[in-house]
């Protein structure tokens, strides 16, 4: 779509925030109102239509695409979203470690035990961890108070979340940037240790480089959307 606006403004009605093109409201592709609840995370998205140039591109838009999702996909159905986040729990990354080499066993050990340790004593449960890719079993108890903190998330939180759980594949690197009990930095080289192993033992390959670099991309976008909420 090519840019048709020049101004871009905010208004503030009903406790939320929307967006406006030459005096237009922004809409959701479901045409909803684009509403934000906080004012912070309002300003970054009407950034993000401010420096749209002659075409808009929704990849560069990630702040506007997660609160679209937000409002037509999550909101609708909060219930169920949550549900499915929560089943991350039940096989996260950090529960899973390499059978070697040593160094990556190593690597693991020392990002994952923090976020275990960070995880036990936030939720008051344990985990079951193993050595190669066979599913272990969670406790049931660990499975179900994991769930109810993500159940706890609205909309907009569970929009945020759902990136940094889907990419990273760990639910609890997830909570932990939420709570900001980790920087999303620090999460992020959490939950791509694997990967940036093998690029490593392989040397440099543009493909799986670009691909991990548009996944940090998105990382960091819903990283930056949860803080924006608070």
């Amino acid at each position: 779509m090519k840019r048709f606006w020049k101004d871009v403004g905010l208004k503030c009605e009903g406790g939320g925030w929307t967006i406006e093109l030459d005096g237009r409201q922004v809409k959701t592709p479901a045409r909803a109102a684009l509403e934000l609840p906080t004012e912070a995370l309002a300003e970054a998205v009407a950034d993000e239509w401010r420096n749209v140039g002659d075409r808009l591109d929704p990849r560069a838009m990630p702040l506007t695409g997660l609160a679209n999702a937000a409002i037509d996909r999550v909101a609708p159905e909060r219930r169920a979203f949550a549900e499915g986040l929560a089943k991350y729990a039940e096989a996260d990354l950090v529960c899973y470690r390499a059978e070697g080499p040593n160094e990556l066993v190593a690597r693991q050990a020392a990002q994952w035990d923090k976020l275990l340790a960070w995880a036990r004593r936030r939720f008051d449960v344990d985990f079951a961890t193993t050595s190669g890719v066979i599913h272990v079993a969670q406790p049931r108890a660990t499975v179900e108070q994991l769930g109810h903190a993500v159940s706890a998330l609205n909309a907009f939180q569970l929009a945020g979340l759902s990136p940094l759980v889907t990419i990273g594949g760990s639910l609890i690197a997830a909570l932990a940037v939420f709570e900001t009990a980790i920087s999303p930095d620090d999460a992020w080289k959490a939950v791509s240790i694997d990967e940036r192993w093998q690029l490593e033992q392989w040397g440099a390959d543009a493909e799986a480089e670009a691909a991990l670099d548009n996944r940090r991309r998105d990382f960091f976008a819903a990283a930056r959307f949860l803080e924006l909420l608070s």
